[in-house]
């Protein structure tokens, strides 16, 4: 069931996004749930829902993943271009990372100048014929640039992102780096500054797969040494703050650790809190 609530220009509305995404497993939906939930109590959000959780397909496939949720990701899509048609800024708590294949081409239809910091531990800019065993979340950066058809649309210009925090890439993705075609700033020293210095005083929208930070902050399907600290996070979100943030899309936080305790809310969102105040 869809909820959309009307606010003012400019305001700063949440969708919580449930639906089909590529899901191997059913703790990133509960995720996005948990982590909306927690954004709307603590900023005073109004909340649109799209979807419900769905039992994870079996399938390995990309393309049958994809057909799956088309569905629920035209509804999304259809969800955060209500709220950006109306001048307000967005954030939303996905499942997985695929989902940006929805949100992103929303993003660049109105806001075709904005840089898009893909805060990420992996480059998510594969193709179907570019890997042995494709993984939709993998091609999200090239399906929304249209490198392959999502059936979601496209308009990302390549120039107008910066994975930020990717460590774990694959041979495609090192050829469009090495080639100029796609900016990475490695974890490390003076990341903030090197951050602002890429996106300039452009407006900015923000994705943030949870992998991006150090195994162990919170849960996460795919854990990459190396990443960075709730520190880091929050000096990168100070950092572009200082700019017109036009969204945000936080994916892959997932609601228990293997072990079965619960996922804790508050260190990820104080990190981000500069962006959404």
């Amino acid at each position: 069931m869809n909820r959309i609530v009307s606010r003012a220009v400019n305001s700063l509305s949440l969708i919580i996004y449930q639906g089909r995404a590529g899901d191997r497993n059913p703790r990133g939906a509960a995720g996005a749930h948990l982590l909306g939930t927690a954004l709307a109590r603590r900023f005073g959000l109004p909340t649109t829902f799209v979807s419900t959780p769905h039992t994870p397909l079996q399938t390995p496939l990309w393309d049958e993943q994809l057909s799956a949720a088309r569905a629920d990701l035209h509804a999304f899509a259809d969800a955060l271009a209500t709220q950006m048609a109306r001048g307000e800024r967005c954030v939303s708590a996905m499942s997985r990372c695929a989902a940006g294949l929805a949100t992103i081409p929303v993003v660049v239809r109105y806001h075709p100048n904005a840089c898009v910091v893909w805060f990420d531990a992996h480059g998510d800019s594969n193709l179907p014929s570019s890997h042995v065993e494709p993984y939709l979340g993998g091609m999200v950066i090239t399906g929304a640039a249209g490198h392959w058809d999502s059936g979601l649309g496209s308009g990302l210009a390549m120039q107008n992102i910066v994975l930020v925090g990717a460590r774990d890439l694959d041979p495609h993705e090192k050829q469009l780096i090495a080639s100029g075609v796609l900016k990475v700033l490695a974890p490390g020293p003076n990341l903030p500054e090197r951050l602002g210095a890429v996106v300039g005083d452009r407006e900015v929208y923000v994705h943030l797969d949870c992998d991006v930070l150090e195994p162990g902050l919170v849960p996460i399907e795919y854990e990459v040494p190396g990443g960075l600290s709730f520190a880091d996070l929050r000096a990168c979100a100070a950092e572009l703050a200082r700019r017109r943030i036009v969204g945000i899309e936080i994916a892959e936080f997932e609601s228990h650790w293997l072990d079965g305790r619960p996922a804790d809310t508050n260190g990820l969102i104080d990190a981000i809190e500069p962006m959404l105040t």
